[in-house]
């Protein structure tokens, strides 16, 4: 069993994917630690390495190739990044594949919390996602907003951590449990 959680910045994917790995006994693989592992080997900020990448398609190439080479050759793992529930399915990957979505207030709220940064950071968010939808369309000719390959897509404005990981584990226990 392979779960993807894919979403925007402060959905919850991280959250819920650990959650759900926990409760399912299963390992968790999160794509977005190795990019940030890789803005710091750079010497840049996430935001700063988002723009490097416009210009430098093999950062995004290589993670998410490494990403599919990784679904492909193991199974029983939740992985949590953007494009992990379009890898599978363009790879032909067999996943049940999440979306989690919530809206720019929502998201920003979360993130401020986490991080404790509040100067700037609804740009610097917003210029981050614009940057990724922007090299996922030139990369990959995909349209983020597309949801239509995930298996549940749910808005997580409104629910924790813990209800949206049990509403999905309602779900994957239906389905392969």
């Amino acid at each position: 069993m392979r779960l993807t959680i894919s979403g925007p910045i402060g959905s919850g994917k991280s959250t819920v994917g650990r959650i759900l790995s926990q409760r399912l006994g299963i390992g968790f693989f999160s794509g977005g630690y190795f990019f940030r592992q890789q803005a710091e080997a750079k010497g840049m900020t996430v935001e700063e390495f988002n723009i490097y990448a416009e210009a430098h398609d093999d950062v995004d190439r290589n993670l998410d190739e490494m990403i599919k080479e990784f679904l492909r050759t193991h199974d029983n793992v939740v992985v949590e990044s953007r494009l992990s529930g379009w890898i599978c399915h363009r790879a032909g990957i067999e996943a049940f594949k999440i979306f989690l979505s919530a809206s720019l207030d929502v998201r920003y709220i979360r993130i401020a919390k986490r991080e404790g940064v509040n100067s700037g950071l609804r740009e610097k968010m917003i210029e981050r996602e614009n940057s990724e939808i922007k090299r996922y369309m030139q990369y990959y000719g995909i349209d983020y907003s597309d949801t239509s390959i995930y298996d549940m897509v749910i808005n997580s404005d409104n629910m924790g951590a813990e209800e949206v990981a049990g509403v999905i584990y309602d779900s994957v226990r239906a389905k392969y449990l």
